[in-house]
Protein backbone atom coordinates (compact mmCIF):
# COMPACT_ATOMS: atom_id res chain seq x y z
CA UNK A 1 0.00 0.00 0.00
CA UNK A 2 2.81 2.44 0.88
CA UNK A 3 4.44 1.86 -2.50
CA UNK A 4 1.19 2.73 -4.28
CA UNK A 5 0.84 5.90 -2.23
CA UNK A 6 4.19 7.33 -3.25
CA UNK A 7 5.35 5.63 -6.41
CA UNK A 8 3.43 7.76 -8.89
CA UNK A 9 5.34 10.75 -7.60
CA UNK A 10 8.77 9.19 -7.04
CA UNK A 11 9.36 6.43 -9.60
CA UNK A 12 11.59 7.47 -12.51
CA UNK A 13 11.66 10.94 -10.94
CA UNK A 14 14.66 12.37 -12.81
CA UNK A 15 13.45 11.32 -16.25
CA UNK A 16 9.94 12.66 -15.64
CA UNK A 17 11.04 15.91 -14.00
CA UNK A 18 13.72 16.99 -16.44
CA UNK A 19 12.68 15.43 -19.74
CA UNK A 20 9.14 14.04 -20.09
CA UNK A 21 7.13 16.73 -18.31
CA UNK A 22 8.85 19.70 -20.01
CA UNK A 23 8.38 18.09 -23.44
CA UNK A 24 4.77 17.30 -22.61
CA UNK A 25 4.08 20.85 -21.43
CA UNK A 26 5.69 22.47 -24.48
CA UNK A 27 3.88 20.20 -26.93
CA UNK A 28 0.61 20.67 -25.04
CA UNK A 29 0.87 24.44 -25.40
CA UNK A 30 1.82 24.08 -29.08
CA UNK A 31 -1.15 21.78 -29.75
CA UNK A 32 -3.43 24.17 -27.88
CA UNK A 33 -2.41 27.10 -30.08
CA UNK A 34 -2.44 25.14 -33.37
CA UNK A 35 -5.89 23.68 -32.65
CA UNK A 36 -7.42 27.01 -31.65
CA UNK A 37 -7.85 25.79 -28.05
CA UNK A 38 -9.92 22.82 -29.16
CA UNK A 39 -10.07 21.46 -25.60
CA UNK A 40 -12.15 24.47 -24.56
CA UNK A 41 -13.75 25.65 -27.78
CA UNK A 42 -15.51 22.36 -28.55
CA UNK A 43 -16.63 21.28 -25.09
CA UNK A 44 -20.34 21.24 -26.13
CA UNK A 45 -19.41 19.08 -29.11
CA UNK A 46 -17.64 16.62 -26.81
CA UNK A 47 -20.89 15.89 -25.00
CA UNK A 48 -22.81 15.67 -28.28
CA UNK A 49 -20.58 13.02 -29.84
CA UNK A 50 -20.27 11.03 -26.60
CA UNK A 51 -23.67 9.47 -27.28
CA UNK A 52 -23.25 9.26 -31.05
CA UNK A 53 -25.06 6.46 -32.88
CA UNK A 54 -22.80 3.48 -33.59
CA UNK A 55 -22.53 2.70 -37.34
CA UNK A 56 -23.79 -0.77 -38.31
CA UNK A 57 -22.30 -3.35 -40.65
CA UNK A 58 -24.07 -5.10 -43.53
CA UNK A 59 -25.69 -7.52 -41.07
CA UNK A 60 -27.16 -4.75 -38.94
CA UNK A 61 -24.67 -5.34 -36.10
CA UNK A 62 -22.53 -2.57 -34.53
CA UNK A 63 -19.26 -2.28 -36.44
CA UNK A 64 -17.37 -2.12 -33.16
CA UNK A 65 -17.82 -0.62 -29.71
CA UNK A 66 -19.66 2.68 -29.37
CA UNK A 67 -18.12 6.08 -28.69
CA UNK A 68 -19.38 5.89 -25.11
CA UNK A 69 -17.98 2.39 -24.60
CA UNK A 70 -14.57 3.55 -25.87
CA UNK A 71 -14.83 6.45 -23.41
CA UNK A 72 -15.52 4.10 -20.49
CA UNK A 73 -12.76 1.73 -21.64
CA UNK A 74 -10.21 4.54 -21.46
CA UNK A 75 -11.71 5.83 -18.22
CA UNK A 76 -11.39 2.35 -16.72
CA UNK A 77 -7.62 2.55 -17.18
CA UNK A 78 -7.31 6.27 -16.37
CA UNK A 79 -9.39 6.26 -13.20
CA UNK A 80 -7.68 4.03 -10.68
CA UNK A 81 -6.52 3.98 -7.11
CA UNK A 82 -4.06 6.73 -8.01
CA UNK A 83 -7.00 9.14 -8.16
CA UNK A 84 -7.31 8.60 -4.41
CA UNK A 85 -3.74 7.81 -3.37
CA UNK A 86 -1.88 10.05 -5.82
CA UNK A 87 -3.94 13.15 -5.10
CA UNK A 88 -3.46 12.57 -1.37
CA UNK A 89 0.30 12.39 -1.85
CA UNK A 90 0.38 15.49 -4.08
CA UNK A 91 -1.53 17.54 -1.49
CA UNK A 92 0.51 16.20 1.43
CA UNK A 93 3.74 17.24 -0.33
CA UNK A 94 2.69 20.32 -2.29
CA UNK A 95 -0.29 21.58 -0.32
CA UNK A 96 -3.55 22.91 -1.78
CA UNK A 97 -1.69 24.75 -4.53
CA UNK A 98 -0.81 21.45 -6.18
CA UNK A 99 -4.48 21.08 -7.13
CA UNK A 100 -4.32 24.23 -9.25
CA UNK A 101 -1.41 22.82 -11.27
CA UNK A 102 -3.20 19.51 -11.55
CA UNK A 103 -6.11 21.36 -13.18
CA UNK A 104 -3.72 23.33 -15.41
CA UNK A 105 -2.08 20.14 -16.62
CA UNK A 106 -5.48 18.67 -17.43
CA UNK A 107 -6.34 21.69 -19.59
CA UNK A 108 -3.03 21.68 -21.47
CA UNK A 109 -3.04 17.91 -21.75
CA UNK A 110 -6.49 17.98 -23.30
CA UNK A 111 -4.97 19.20 -26.57
CA UNK A 112 -2.40 16.39 -26.55
CA UNK A 113 -5.13 13.84 -25.87
CA UNK A 114 -7.13 15.23 -28.79
CA UNK A 115 -4.20 14.84 -31.19
CA UNK A 116 -3.17 11.32 -30.16
CA UNK A 117 -6.74 9.98 -30.01
CA UNK A 118 -7.64 11.44 -33.41
CA UNK A 119 -4.54 9.83 -34.90
CA UNK A 120 -5.43 6.55 -33.20
CA UNK A 121 -8.79 6.61 -34.97
CA UNK A 122 -7.37 7.58 -38.36
CA UNK A 123 -4.80 4.78 -38.50
CA UNK A 124 -6.90 2.03 -36.88
CA UNK A 125 -7.28 -1.38 -38.52
CA UNK A 126 -10.07 -3.96 -38.61
CA UNK A 127 -10.02 -7.17 -36.61
CA UNK A 128 -12.46 -9.92 -35.71
CA UNK A 129 -14.21 -7.85 -33.03
CA UNK A 130 -14.26 -4.47 -34.75
CA UNK A 131 -11.31 -2.07 -34.73
CA UNK A 132 -8.00 -1.75 -32.94
CA UNK A 133 -5.19 0.75 -33.09
CA UNK A 134 -3.06 3.11 -31.03
CA UNK A 135 0.41 4.67 -31.11
CA UNK A 136 2.10 1.52 -32.41
CA UNK A 137 -0.26 1.61 -35.39
CA UNK A 138 0.18 5.28 -36.26
CA UNK A 139 3.93 4.85 -35.88
CA UNK A 140 3.89 2.03 -38.45
CA UNK A 141 1.26 3.34 -40.85
CA UNK A 142 1.71 7.08 -40.35
CA UNK A 143 5.47 7.34 -39.84
CA UNK A 144 6.41 4.11 -41.67
CA UNK A 145 8.45 3.11 -38.62
CA UNK A 146 7.41 -0.37 -37.53
CA UNK A 147 10.48 -0.65 -35.30
CA UNK A 148 9.22 2.37 -33.35
CA UNK A 149 5.78 0.80 -33.03
CA UNK A 150 7.23 -2.46 -31.71
CA UNK A 151 9.35 -0.57 -29.18
CA UNK A 152 6.30 1.29 -27.97
CA UNK A 153 4.18 -1.87 -27.87
CA UNK A 154 6.71 -3.80 -25.79
CA UNK A 155 7.08 -0.99 -23.27
CA UNK A 156 3.32 -0.58 -22.92
CA UNK A 157 2.82 -4.31 -22.36
CA UNK A 158 5.43 -4.32 -19.61
CA UNK A 159 3.95 -1.26 -17.90
CA UNK A 160 0.18 -1.51 -18.12
CA UNK A 161 -1.20 -5.08 -18.21
CA UNK A 162 1.71 -6.54 -16.26
CA UNK A 163 3.25 -4.06 -13.80
CA UNK A 164 0.37 -1.65 -13.18
CA UNK A 165 -2.35 -4.29 -13.15
CA UNK A 166 -0.43 -6.35 -10.62
CA UNK A 167 -0.18 -3.28 -8.44
CA UNK A 168 -3.89 -2.54 -8.71
CA UNK A 169 -4.47 -6.13 -7.54
CA UNK A 170 -1.99 -5.55 -4.72
CA UNK A 171 -3.97 -2.51 -3.61
CA UNK A 172 -7.24 -4.45 -3.49
CA UNK A 173 -5.62 -7.21 -1.44
CA UNK A 174 -4.01 -4.69 0.92
CA UNK A 175 -7.32 -2.87 1.41
CA UNK A 176 -9.18 -6.08 2.23
CA UNK A 177 -6.39 -7.17 4.58
CA UNK A 178 -6.48 -3.81 6.35
CA UNK A 179 -10.19 -4.23 7.04
CA UNK A 180 -9.29 -7.44 8.94
CA UNK A 181 -6.52 -5.79 10.92
CA UNK A 182 -3.76 -6.49 8.41
CA UNK A 183 -2.53 -9.68 10.11
CA UNK A 184 -4.51 -12.40 8.34
CA UNK A 185 -1.98 -14.00 6.01
CA UNK A 186 -4.40 -16.03 3.90
CA UNK A 187 -6.49 -13.05 2.78
CA UNK A 188 -4.23 -11.90 -0.09
CA UNK A 189 -4.25 -15.45 -1.49
CA UNK A 190 -8.04 -15.60 -1.47
CA UNK A 191 -8.36 -12.09 -2.91
CA UNK A 192 -5.82 -12.96 -5.60
CA UNK A 193 -7.71 -16.10 -6.58
CA UNK A 194 -11.03 -14.24 -6.79
CA UNK A 195 -9.52 -11.37 -8.81
CA UNK A 196 -7.76 -13.76 -11.16
CA UNK A 197 -11.02 -15.65 -11.72
CA UNK A 198 -13.01 -12.49 -12.44
CA UNK A 199 -10.29 -11.19 -14.75
CA UNK A 200 -10.21 -14.46 -16.71
CA UNK A 201 -14.00 -14.51 -17.00
CA UNK A 202 -14.01 -11.09 -18.64
CA UNK A 203 -10.80 -10.87 -20.68
CA UNK A 204 -11.28 -14.23 -22.38
CA UNK A 205 -14.55 -12.80 -23.69
CA UNK A 206 -12.68 -10.23 -25.78
CA UNK A 207 -13.09 -6.51 -26.38
CA UNK A 208 -16.88 -6.34 -26.44
CA UNK A 209 -17.28 -8.12 -23.10
CA UNK A 210 -14.70 -5.79 -21.56
CA UNK A 211 -16.52 -2.79 -23.05
CA UNK A 212 -19.87 -3.95 -21.67
CA UNK A 213 -18.40 -4.35 -18.18
CA UNK A 214 -16.67 -0.97 -18.17
CA UNK A 215 -19.81 0.65 -19.59
CA UNK A 216 -21.64 -0.47 -16.44
CA UNK A 217 -18.89 -0.16 -13.83
CA UNK A 218 -17.27 3.18 -14.67
CA UNK A 219 -20.41 5.39 -14.48
CA UNK A 220 -21.54 3.64 -11.27
CA UNK A 221 -18.10 4.04 -9.75
CA UNK A 222 -17.88 7.73 -10.66
CA UNK A 223 -21.42 8.46 -9.46
CA UNK A 224 -20.82 6.70 -6.14
CA UNK A 225 -17.59 8.58 -5.48
CA UNK A 226 -19.14 11.87 -6.59
CA UNK A 227 -22.05 11.42 -4.16
CA UNK A 228 -19.63 10.55 -1.38
CA UNK A 229 -17.67 13.73 -2.05
CA UNK A 230 -20.78 15.89 -2.28
CA UNK A 231 -22.00 14.60 1.08
CA UNK A 232 -18.69 15.51 2.73
CA UNK A 233 -18.65 18.91 1.02
CA UNK A 234 -22.25 19.52 2.07
CA UNK A 235 -21.42 18.71 5.69
CA UNK A 236 -18.60 21.26 5.59
CA UNK A 237 -20.04 23.75 3.11
CA UNK A 238 -18.89 26.74 5.13
CA UNK A 239 -15.27 25.80 4.41
CA UNK A 240 -15.67 25.61 0.63
CA UNK A 241 -14.73 29.26 -0.11
CA UNK A 242 -11.65 28.87 2.06
CA UNK A 243 -10.64 25.72 0.17
CA UNK A 244 -10.90 27.42 -3.23
CA UNK A 245 -8.95 30.40 -1.93
CA UNK A 246 -6.15 28.16 -0.66
CA UNK A 247 -5.95 26.28 -3.98
CA UNK A 248 -5.39 29.48 -5.95
CA UNK A 249 -3.35 31.54 -3.50
CA UNK A 250 -0.96 28.73 -2.58
CA UNK A 251 -0.36 27.76 -6.19
CA UNK A 252 2.14 30.58 -6.73
CA UNK A 253 4.00 30.98 -3.49
CA UNK A 254 5.54 29.42 -0.44
CA UNK A 255 3.15 27.19 1.47
CA UNK A 256 4.03 27.56 5.13
CA UNK A 257 1.68 24.76 6.14
CA UNK A 258 3.65 21.97 4.48
CA UNK A 259 6.87 23.81 3.70
CA UNK A 260 6.58 23.35 -0.05
CA UNK A 261 8.48 25.66 -2.38
CA UNK A 262 6.93 26.88 -5.62
CA UNK A 263 8.82 24.26 -7.63
CA UNK A 264 7.58 21.44 -5.41
CA UNK A 265 3.99 22.70 -5.60
CA UNK A 266 4.04 22.94 -9.39
CA UNK A 267 5.85 19.66 -9.97
CA UNK A 268 3.59 17.61 -7.73
CA UNK A 269 0.43 19.05 -9.27
CA UNK A 270 1.72 18.59 -12.83
CA UNK A 271 2.86 15.03 -12.14
CA UNK A 272 -0.47 14.13 -10.58
CA UNK A 273 -2.33 15.48 -13.59
CA UNK A 274 -0.13 13.61 -16.04
CA UNK A 275 -0.09 10.26 -14.25
CA UNK A 276 -3.83 10.41 -13.68
CA UNK A 277 -5.32 11.47 -17.02
CA UNK A 278 -2.54 9.95 -19.19
CA UNK A 279 -2.84 12.73 -21.78
CA UNK A 280 0.02 12.40 -24.26
CA UNK A 281 1.30 9.23 -22.64
CA UNK A 282 0.14 6.99 -25.51
CA UNK A 283 -2.18 4.67 -23.60
CA UNK A 284 -5.57 6.23 -24.37
CA UNK A 285 -5.34 6.02 -28.21
CA UNK A 286 -5.53 2.24 -27.82
CA UNK A 287 -9.06 2.74 -26.48
CA UNK A 288 -10.05 5.54 -28.85
CA UNK A 289 -9.22 3.39 -31.89
CA UNK A 290 -11.79 0.76 -30.90
CA UNK A 291 -14.81 3.00 -31.49
CA UNK A 292 -16.95 2.91 -34.61
CA UNK A 293 -17.51 6.58 -35.48
CA UNK A 294 -18.02 8.56 -38.68
CA UNK A 295 -15.05 10.90 -38.24
CA UNK A 296 -11.71 10.49 -36.42
CA UNK A 297 -12.13 13.84 -34.66
CA UNK A 298 -15.13 12.51 -32.76
CA UNK A 299 -12.95 10.24 -30.64
CA UNK A 300 -10.39 13.01 -30.27
CA UNK A 301 -13.14 15.07 -28.65
CA UNK A 302 -14.51 12.20 -26.57
CA UNK A 303 -11.11 11.35 -25.14
CA UNK A 304 -10.40 15.01 -24.38
CA UNK A 305 -13.58 14.91 -22.32
CA UNK A 306 -12.08 11.84 -20.66
CA UNK A 307 -9.17 13.97 -19.42
CA UNK A 308 -11.63 16.31 -17.74
CA UNK A 309 -13.65 13.42 -16.33
CA UNK A 310 -10.55 11.97 -14.71
CA UNK A 311 -8.88 15.10 -13.37
CA UNK A 312 -11.50 17.82 -13.05
CA UNK A 313 -14.10 15.43 -11.65
CA UNK A 314 -12.63 12.37 -9.93
CA UNK A 315 -9.30 13.85 -8.79
CA UNK A 316 -11.02 17.08 -7.73
CA UNK A 317 -13.49 15.12 -5.60
CA UNK A 318 -10.55 13.63 -3.73
CA UNK A 319 -8.95 17.04 -3.33
CA UNK A 320 -12.14 18.59 -1.91
CA UNK A 321 -12.65 15.67 0.47
CA UNK A 322 -9.13 16.13 1.85
CA UNK A 323 -9.00 19.93 1.99
CA UNK A 324 -12.45 20.33 3.53
CA UNK A 325 -12.05 17.62 6.14
CA UNK A 326 -8.33 18.16 6.90
CA UNK A 327 -7.67 21.88 7.41
CA UNK A 328 -4.26 21.21 8.98
CA UNK A 329 -1.93 19.41 6.57
CA UNK A 330 1.18 19.71 8.75
CA UNK A 331 2.54 16.19 9.22
CA UNK A 332 -0.33 14.71 7.18
CA UNK A 333 0.01 11.11 6.05
CA UNK A 334 0.72 10.74 2.34
CA UNK A 335 -1.40 8.87 -0.15
CA UNK A 336 -4.54 6.89 0.36
CA UNK A 337 -4.32 7.18 4.15
CA UNK A 338 -4.90 10.94 3.96
CA UNK A 339 -8.05 10.47 1.90
CA UNK A 340 -9.23 7.60 4.07
CA UNK A 341 -8.75 9.59 7.28
CA UNK A 342 -10.68 12.52 5.81
CA UNK A 343 -13.63 10.31 4.82
CA UNK A 344 -13.78 8.27 8.02
CA UNK A 345 -13.24 11.35 10.18
CA UNK A 346 -16.26 13.01 8.57
CA UNK A 347 -18.68 10.12 8.00
CA UNK A 348 -17.61 7.61 10.64
CA UNK A 349 -16.13 4.07 10.56
CA UNK A 350 -18.91 2.66 8.38
CA UNK A 351 -17.59 4.69 5.44
CA UNK A 352 -14.48 2.49 5.42
CA UNK A 353 -16.60 -0.25 3.90
CA UNK A 354 -17.91 2.08 1.21
CA UNK A 355 -14.39 3.28 0.44
CA UNK A 356 -13.21 -0.32 0.15
CA UNK A 357 -15.93 -1.00 -2.43
CA UNK A 358 -14.97 2.11 -4.40
CA UNK A 359 -11.29 1.12 -4.29
CA UNK A 360 -12.20 -2.32 -5.60
CA UNK A 361 -14.16 -0.86 -8.51
CA UNK A 362 -11.39 1.64 -9.29
CA UNK A 363 -8.65 -0.97 -9.23
CA UNK A 364 -10.52 -3.76 -11.00
CA UNK A 365 -11.74 -1.52 -13.81
CA UNK A 366 -8.14 -0.37 -14.27
CA UNK A 367 -7.04 -4.00 -14.59
CA UNK A 368 -9.55 -4.47 -17.43
CA UNK A 369 -8.56 -1.28 -19.21
CA UNK A 370 -4.86 -2.08 -18.86
CA UNK A 371 -5.46 -5.58 -20.18
CA UNK A 372 -7.05 -4.31 -23.39
CA UNK A 373 -4.24 -1.85 -24.03
CA UNK A 374 -1.88 -4.80 -23.91
CA UNK A 375 -4.10 -6.93 -26.16
CA UNK A 376 -4.14 -4.29 -28.86
CA UNK A 377 -0.36 -4.12 -28.81
CA UNK A 378 0.10 -7.90 -28.63
CA UNK A 379 -1.92 -8.15 -31.85
CA UNK A 380 0.23 -5.43 -33.39
CA UNK A 381 3.38 -7.46 -32.75
CA UNK A 382 1.86 -10.77 -33.87
CA UNK A 383 -1.69 -11.69 -34.97
CA UNK A 384 -1.16 -15.34 -33.96
CA UNK A 385 -4.10 -16.53 -31.86
CA UNK A 386 -1.90 -18.70 -29.64
CA UNK A 387 0.22 -15.65 -28.81
CA UNK A 388 -2.88 -13.77 -27.64
CA UNK A 389 -4.11 -16.70 -25.55
CA UNK A 390 -0.71 -16.98 -23.86
CA UNK A 391 -0.86 -13.26 -23.09
CA UNK A 392 -4.29 -13.65 -21.49
CA UNK A 393 -3.06 -16.47 -19.26
CA UNK A 394 -0.06 -14.38 -18.20
CA UNK A 395 -2.26 -11.41 -17.32
CA UNK A 396 -4.48 -13.59 -15.12
CA UNK A 397 -1.37 -15.01 -13.43
CA UNK A 398 0.08 -11.54 -12.88
CA UNK A 399 -3.15 -10.38 -11.23
CA UNK A 400 -2.94 -13.30 -8.80
CA UNK A 401 0.77 -12.84 -8.08
CA UNK A 402 0.34 -9.08 -7.69
CA UNK A 403 -2.13 -9.69 -4.87
CA UNK A 404 0.49 -11.49 -2.76
CA UNK A 405 3.74 -9.79 -3.85
CA UNK A 406 5.66 -6.74 -2.68
CA UNK A 407 5.06 -3.71 -4.92
CA UNK A 408 8.03 -1.38 -4.34
CA UNK A 409 10.47 -2.52 -7.02
CA UNK A 410 7.79 -2.96 -9.70
CA UNK A 411 6.48 0.59 -9.23
CA UNK A 412 9.84 2.30 -9.47
CA UNK A 413 10.92 0.25 -12.48
CA UNK A 414 7.61 0.63 -14.35
CA UNK A 415 7.41 4.38 -13.86
CA UNK A 416 10.88 4.85 -15.33
CA UNK A 417 10.02 2.68 -18.34
CA UNK A 418 6.73 4.55 -18.75
CA UNK A 419 8.72 7.76 -19.15
CA UNK A 420 10.48 6.27 -22.17
CA UNK A 421 7.10 5.18 -23.56
CA UNK A 422 5.75 8.71 -23.21
CA UNK A 423 8.74 10.19 -25.04
CA UNK A 424 8.35 7.76 -27.95
CA UNK A 425 4.67 8.68 -28.28
CA UNK A 426 5.29 12.42 -27.96
CA UNK A 427 7.81 12.31 -30.81
CA UNK A 428 5.28 10.48 -32.98
CA UNK A 429 2.33 12.79 -32.35
CA UNK A 430 4.52 15.86 -32.81
CA UNK A 431 5.49 14.60 -36.29
CA UNK A 432 1.92 13.61 -37.22
CA UNK A 433 0.02 16.47 -35.56
CA UNK A 434 -0.45 18.36 -38.82
CA UNK A 435 -2.76 15.58 -40.03
CA UNK A 436 -4.86 15.86 -36.86
CA UNK A 437 -5.28 19.59 -37.36
CA UNK A 438 -6.38 19.08 -40.99
CA UNK A 439 -8.98 16.62 -39.77
CA UNK A 440 -10.15 19.15 -37.19
CA UNK A 441 -10.62 21.82 -39.89
CA UNK A 442 -12.60 19.38 -42.01
CA UNK A 443 -14.77 18.41 -39.05
CA UNK A 444 -15.43 22.03 -38.10
CA UNK A 445 -16.32 22.94 -41.69
CA UNK A 446 -18.88 20.15 -41.90
CA UNK A 447 -20.45 21.09 -38.58
CA UNK A 448 -20.81 24.70 -39.69
CA UNK A 449 -22.58 23.42 -42.79
CA UNK A 450 -25.11 21.69 -40.53
CA UNK A 451 -23.94 18.13 -41.24
CA UNK A 452 -22.93 15.28 -39.01
CA UNK A 453 -19.26 15.04 -40.10
CA UNK A 454 -18.24 12.05 -42.20
CA UNK A 455 -14.63 11.32 -43.14
CA UNK A 456 -13.45 9.08 -45.98
CA UNK A 457 -9.82 8.45 -46.80
CA UNK A 458 -10.04 10.09 -50.24
CA UNK A 459 -10.15 13.42 -48.36
CA UNK A 460 -6.46 12.91 -47.48
CA UNK A 461 -5.20 11.30 -50.72
CA UNK A 462 -1.54 12.03 -50.00
CA UNK A 463 -1.63 10.29 -46.60
CA UNK A 464 -0.89 6.61 -47.03
CA UNK A 465 -1.41 3.85 -44.49
CA UNK A 466 -5.11 4.54 -43.85
CA UNK A 467 -6.71 1.09 -44.03
CA UNK A 468 -10.28 1.93 -42.97
CA UNK A 469 -12.56 4.84 -43.95
CA UNK A 470 -13.08 3.49 -47.49
CA UNK A 471 -16.30 5.29 -48.38
CA UNK A 472 -19.36 6.84 -46.76
CA UNK A 473 -21.26 3.58 -46.74
CA UNK A 474 -18.59 1.59 -44.90
CA UNK A 475 -17.96 4.45 -42.51
CA UNK A 476 -21.56 5.14 -41.58
CA UNK A 477 -23.27 1.83 -42.24
CA UNK A 478 -25.84 3.58 -44.45
CA UNK A 479 -26.18 4.21 -48.18
CA UNK A 480 -27.39 7.73 -48.79
CA UNK A 481 -25.19 10.30 -47.09
CA UNK A 482 -23.92 13.67 -48.30
CA UNK A 483 -20.23 13.71 -49.14
CA UNK A 484 -18.00 16.19 -47.31
CA UNK A 485 -15.57 18.49 -49.03
CA UNK A 486 -11.82 17.80 -48.90
CA UNK A 487 -9.83 19.10 -45.98
CA UNK A 488 -7.57 22.05 -46.63
CA UNK A 489 -3.81 21.80 -46.59
CA UNK A 490 -1.78 21.92 -43.40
Amino acid sequence: MDALNDAVLTGGDTLWTWVVLPVLAVLGVYFTVRSGVVQFRLIPEMFRVLTDRTPRDEHGEPQSVSAFQAFTLSAASRVGVGNIAGVGTAIAIGGPGAVFWMWTMAFIGGASSFVESTLGQLFKVRDATGFRGGPAYYMQYGLKARWMGILFAVILIVCFPFAFSSLQANTIAATVSASFGGEVGWIPWVVGAVLAGLTALIVFGGLRRIAHVTEAVVPAMALGYLLLGLVIVGMNIERLPEVFLSIFTQAFGYNEVVGATLGVIIMNGVKRGMFSNEAGLGSVPNASATAAVTHPVKQGLVQTLGVYFDTLLVCSITAFIILIATPDLAGAERGIGLTQDAIVGTLGPWSNVLLSIIIFLLAFSSILGNYYYGESNIEFISPTRRFLQTYRVLVVAVVFLGSIASADLIWNTADGIMGVMALVNLVAIALLSGIAFRLLRDYTRQRRAGRDPVFTRDLLPEVTGISCWEDARTVTGTIDLPQSRPASGP
